[in-house]
């Protein structure tokens, strides 16, 4: 018969793997209690939640929201970041703090409630930030824009010279 602590604790697990737009799953072993903490720092300043999880009820959790394969990413101790607003924020940062701390490894991550490999974390790390995908498809929106006006403004520039001369040969005709 299950306990009520740990059905709460299934329960709550659950309910930040449905919010979250991207879990990551590390094993924080042979970090210390100093390296975690900044590692939270880092995680809390981007809105991003850090917690230590047992591997039974994450898993029990995981099926609770249809979250189907993430067994095999079950083993040894469990750390798991739930970015809530950018996907690719909670990757980018554990990716560039375990460049430092080699000990930090990254077991796998959800995705859009589809478990993902280390790889494919690692390839989402690799991704630009939600600021410079949006720069990047402003200057896209605005290179056809600001070439469409520099053509027009070069076709009225011609059009302007052509009334000039039209001008200039009347003056002369009447003069």
């Amino acid at each position: 018969m299950p306990r009520p602590d740990k059905e709460a604790a299934v329960q709550s697990i659950s309910e930040k793997l449905a919010r979250a737009r991207s879990s990551i799953l590390t094993d924080y072993r042979g970090l210390n209690v100093h390296e975690i903490t900044e590692l939270r720092k880092k995680l809390t300043a981007a809105g991003i939640e850090y917690r230590v999880l047992k591997n039974t009820l994450t898993g029990l959790a995981a099926k609770q929201v249809n979250i189907e394969g993430l067994d095999p990413y079950l083993e040894g101790p469990l750390a798991v970041a739930f970015g809530y607003d950018d996907p690719v924020a909670p990757a980018k940062i554990l990716f560039e703090f375990a460049k430092d701390h080699k000990t930090l490894q990254v077991k796998g991550g959800i995705l859009d409630k589809k478990v993902i490999g280390a790889e494919s974390v690692k390839a989402l790390a690799d991704l630009p930030g939600r600021e410079q995908l949006l720069a990047m498809v402003l200057r896209a929106i605005q290179g056809p824009i600001s070439g469409l006006a520099s053509a027009l403004q070069g076709n009225l520039r011609n059009l302007v010279y052509a009334i000039d001369g039209v001008r200039r040969l009347k003056e002369e005709q009447t003069a």
